[in-house]
């Protein structure tokens, strides 16, 4: 389209001290002659262009009006591009890509080795996530109800959703909608979400209040936590709780202090420490601890008992 094929020409002369015909032609696909016309039109809407002949001619605006009306500095033109990048990081098409090709027209600098802040949402699961980050983007545009299998602590079920955000937080995905089983709004973490499917149903929309993400409201503590960490640990804990979770003892060990939200999850966390780690409290948790040592030693001595008894018989 004309205006599209105007608006990228601007683009490309306010980024650029000045740039020559043939290029333009070239990078619009389009002829010098309609180059020529376009240059026209843009004089005609008050964009004072100025163009030079000979060999170092070219196109160009007038430095005054690059100063006073260029909207975006260098600095939040590449922040701009540094957050499209992320977003091209999830997703499984090459939308970010073609726009920040459009938005750094003329300053190729802004896509290659002058960028300070490198930002990748993906994860693990990229291959997976990305086509149902596309699959919700299209429901949430398209007011359709979105249903899947979810996998919850309390078990599995089947969701029904109006889905009206997409929503990346503490290093994750989630989707933010209306649940008709629920009967309110709820957060849906993309990667226990499965057998993803847009209904052709259609949704008229409810007033959406916006998704409380603070740590307070999704994990609202309640467990007064106290462990003794051995000093090898000390890069995990900075790294999950910050420098101020812990009391370096006389011995070197670490003194652990935090509010945990949930049980299973603290005792699944600390049991990832093996025997770096001693639970102090709270009392009943450490006797929970204590008594999944014992089962999960009653577990391996049961299988080393069964190879015995295999080896025995074999021979």
């Amino acid at each position: 389209m004309k205006i599209d094929r105007l608006i990228g020409i601007l683009s490309v002369l306010l980024q650029k001290e000045k740039v020559t015909a043939p290029e333009l032609a070239s990078r619009f696909e389009v002829s010098r002659r309609t180059i020529n016309r376009d240059i026209e039109d843009l004089c005609m809407a008050g964009i004072p262009v100025v163009t030079e002949q000979g060999r170092d001619g070219g196109i160009s605006i007038l430095e005054n009006f690059r100063l006073d009306r260029t909207v975006l500095t260098r600095a939040e033109m590449q922040d701009i591009l540094a957050g499209l990048r992320s977003l091209d990081s999830v997703n499984g098409t090459n939308r970010y890509g073609q726009l920040m090709e459009k938005l750094s027209t003329g300053s190729s600098d802004f896509l290659t080795g002058n960028q300070s802040v490198l930002i990748d949402l993906s994860s693990w699961y990229k291959t997976t996530l990305a086509p149902k980050i596309e699959q919700i983007r299209y429901a949430i545009e398209g007011r359709r109800l979105l249903m899947f299998r979810y996998f919850a602590p309390s078990g599995e079920s089947l969701r029904r959703i109006e889905p009206y955000y997409l929503v990346f937080r503490w290093s994750s995905w989630y989707v933010w909608g209306w649940c008709e089983s629920r009967e309110d709004f709820r957060m849906f973490k993309l990667n226990r979400m499965e057998e993803l499917c847009v209904s052709e149903e259609i949704f008229t929309g409810r007033k959406v209040p916006m998704p409380d993400l603070s740590n307070e409201r999704i994990f609202p503590g309640g467990i007064q936590v106290e462990a003794l960490f051995e000093a090898s640990c000390k890069w995990r804990l900075v790294e999950e709780f910050g420098q101020n979770c812990f009391e370096e003892q006389e011995d070197g060990r670490l003194l652990f202090h935090a509010d945990y939200t949930s049980a299973e999850n603290l005792l699944s966390w600390l049991l990832t420490f093996g025997d770096q780690v001693e639970l102090k409290s709270p009392k009943e948790l450490r006797g929970e601890m204590k008594e999944r040592i014992r089962r999960m030693a009653k577990r391996y001595e049961e299988i080393s008992d069964s190879d015995e008894r295999r080896k025995e018989h074999e021979i």
